[in-house]
């Protein structure tokens, strides 16, 4: 009983999940690096996508070569796994298939010790590929697999995860866990699969602050639940600094900024028993700075952690300038 009322939950928060990578897709943006560790839920199960620190604009022109060392191993789409050289946002449709799986097996669904053996799992559950669907792969990666006995799909296994792998449910997963990523469903035709309906009207009937309650008690729903952006995002700021000087400053000149501007503050629980090495983290260094509410503060950091930590303070920075940056793609709470 306790597991069915957390998996209703989790419909809800899944529906704000995909929500939320609508209009980071609809931004152009891919995060390339969904997993369980970078999904923040607070007790309202409203959830929040975080870690930007991998994400980039989506890239147009097919013959530019992308890194491959992106996604945690677990929810590593295959056409990363097989060396592709350009890959879109089908990626991180790929990493919430993934999660989706776990959270109805309740442990991860493909769990090997390397990329190779990664692959071997995703074969023994979709079947092995065929040349159309590897088309993406590198000659190594194709080959490998054209060496391998031939495998037939598994995914009538997929209902036996959980008493919550229904119908509705597996169907979902078969469309998201799809070895070419041009077959496989877009965040949008998600967010249309009768599967996340009942979470969706959950949300938008008690939670959500975009849908409002008249004085006669009817509830008036917005005409969009899932907003996408107006205009992709641009980048051409960021393509303009061409040095480490360059970026450091600009980096200084936005964190300055944001002392100025008024925001939710930390709840820090003291008594919480990860309270002593939160202490000692960036996150509780730079908040620790907030309360300074100085620009002067944020300078002597500076110059602190440039002088004893030199590699320590640019990476501190970065992270937090995109993450102020990117906060704009978060999920609407």
């Amino acid at each position: 009983i306790f597991y069915s009322k957390i998996f209703r939950l989790f419909r809800q928060s899944k529906s704000l999940f995909v929500s939320g990578l609508k209009y980071l897709h609809s931004a152009r943006i891919l995060h390339r690096d969904i997993k369980p560790g970078n999904l923040l839920v607070n007790s309202n199960c409203v959830l929040k996508i975080c870690d930007f620190g991998l994400a980039r604009v989506e890239e147009p022109d097919q013959n530019k070569h992308m890194t491959q060392e992106v996604v945690t191993q677990y929810y590593r789409a295959p056409e990363i796994l097989m060396g592709a050289r350009h890959y879109t946002a089908a990626v991180d449709v790929w990493s919430v298939g993934c999660i989706f799986g776990e959270l109805l097996r309740r442990r991860i669904l493909f769990q090997a010790q390397s990329p190779v053996q990664q692959l071997e799992l995703i074969t023994e559950l979709l079947g092995t590929p065929t040349l159309e669907d590897m088309r993406f792969a590198c000659e190594g990666a194709r080959s490998h697999m054209l060496r391998r006995a031939p495998k037939p799909p598994s995914l009538t296994a997929l209902y036996t995860l959980s008493s919550q792998a229904t119908h509705e449910a597996v169907h979902l997963l078969c469309q998201m866990l799809v070895f070419d990523p041009d077959k496989r469903i877009t965040v949008v035709d998600a967010l249309a699969h009768p599967y996340l309906d009942e979470g969706r009207l959950r949300y938008h009937s008690c939670m959500c602050t975009c849908c409002y309650t008249t004085s006669g008690g009817l509830r008036q729903y917005t005409g969009d639940f899932e907003p996408a952006t107006s205009h992709p995002f641009d980048d051409l700021w960021e393509r303009k600094l061409t040095t480490v000087q360059q970026v450091k400053e600009e980096m200084h000149k936005f964190i300055a900024e944001q002392l100025n501007t008024s925001r939710v503050p930390l709840c820090i629980n003291p008594q919480s028993a990860a309270f002593k090495s939160f202490a000692s983290t960036e996150s509780a260094i730079y908040h620790y700075c907030q309360l300074l509410s100085t620009t002067t503060a944020i300078v002597y950091h500076y110059y602190y952690y440039r002088y004893y930590h030199y590699y320590y303070h640019y990476y501190y920075y970065y992270y937090y300038y995109y993450y102020y940056y990117y906060q704009s793609c978060y999920v609407s709470s």
